[in-house]
């Protein structure tokens, strides 16, 4: 088959142990990132599969009209981005593998860098000792304190077993099902969400984005948070109000770390998230490890080698099977 695969910034996957999965078909790899719907198009007329890279393009109608030779869009998890309908009005089949049973341990081990990196100032440290300065500040310990992980998930639970390890005492809020699961597992469940969000001295999101999650959290949940509190977020954006954040940091009190933005690419130099000192912002780099593109794009080739060979997995429309 004729694959293109998309976003591929750094030209990685060409270098990882998966890629070899790909040696009987025709492969491109673009490694820049083309928004135009119509000149992304031109680029891929001759494509037969397609391989997303995350999020990082969206496949809509406009898209799907002016590619006449595709027949498969590969790829891992879920799928916002995707126009599933249109995708399915054009003949063009979907597989995603849902990873229901595996944690992204890379998001995981992000989450608990960008604690770190908040509490002990490191970002601040290493631009003082870089400019001819010494020591900028003081930071705190974790030790003692306590993370409050909203969305009972697997990546949570990595998150958790983290900071166990570091002495942070660990309580949990979500769902009514994800809150029951936590208690079932014998983990501490916080009495309410007001009091989840009180007695947090560090709240991290981990829950997915759909329709019903979008502005989760809200003014008041972060108005709740103590003083010097750390909000983190290596989930997606949408599931804070907009705006919330932006303003509850403005006040001054709210400390954040954030891997995720409502634009991304993020281009706007003077979004607060970026210039205010209590922000640790990362460019949504929670996935972005050898080690985890290589175990998930193994799972989107091996879709495209079964698709080939008559027998597609993971199919999320299996009507647009032809």
């Amino acid at each position: 088959m004729k694959v293109h695969i998309l976003d591929d910034w750094f030209d990685t996957l060409r270098s990882l142990p998966c890629f070899a999965k790909l040696a009987d078909h025709e492969v491109t790899v673009w490694t820049d990132h083309e928004p135009d719907p119509v000149k992304l198009a031109a680029r891929l007329q001759e494509a037969e599969a397609l391989v997303l890279f995350r999020e990082r393009t969206k496949v809509g109608a406009d898209l799907l009209a002016g590619l006449p030779n595709l027949k498969l869009i590969s790829q891992r998890s879920i799928y916002p981005h995707v126009d599933v309908p249109a995708c399915t009005a054009h003949g063009v089949l979907l597989c995603s593998n849902m990873h229901s049973d595996t944690p992204s341990y890379a998001a995981a081990e992000h989450t608990l860098a960008l604690i770190l990196a908040s509490y002990r100032q490191i970002p601040q440290q290493v631009t003082s000792i870089k400019a001819g300065r010494w020591q900028s500040g003081v930071g705190r310990t974790l030790r003692g304190r306590t993370l409050g992980l909203y969305g009972y998930g697997r990546i949570a639970g990595a998150v958790a077993g983290y900071a166990k390890a570091l002495g942070l005492n660990v309580q949990w809020w979500g769902s009514e099902a994800g809150r029951a699961r936590a208690a079932a597992a014998g983990e501490t469940v916080a009495v309410s969400r007001e009091a989840f969000f009180r007695q947090s001295d560090i709240v991290s999101l981990h829950v997915r984005l759909n329709s019903a999650t979008r502005g989760l959290i809200t003014a008041e949940d972060l108005a709740l948070m103590p003083p010097r509190a750390l909000f983190v977020n290596t989930s997606r954006s949408g599931l804070v109000a907009p705006g919330v954040l932006e303003a509850e940091i403005a006040k001054g009190q709210l400390h954040a770390a954030v891997d995720v933005f409502d634009h991304e690419p993020l281009s706007d130099r003077e979004n607060i998230l970026l210039t205010h000192p209590n922000v640790l912002a990362t460019p949504h780099i929670g996935f972005v490890t050898e080690d985890e593109f290589d175990m998930q794009f193994s799972d989107i080739f091996d879709q495209i080698n079964a698709y080939a060979a008559g027998a597609p997995s993971h199919m999320i429309n299996p009507e647009a099977y032809r």
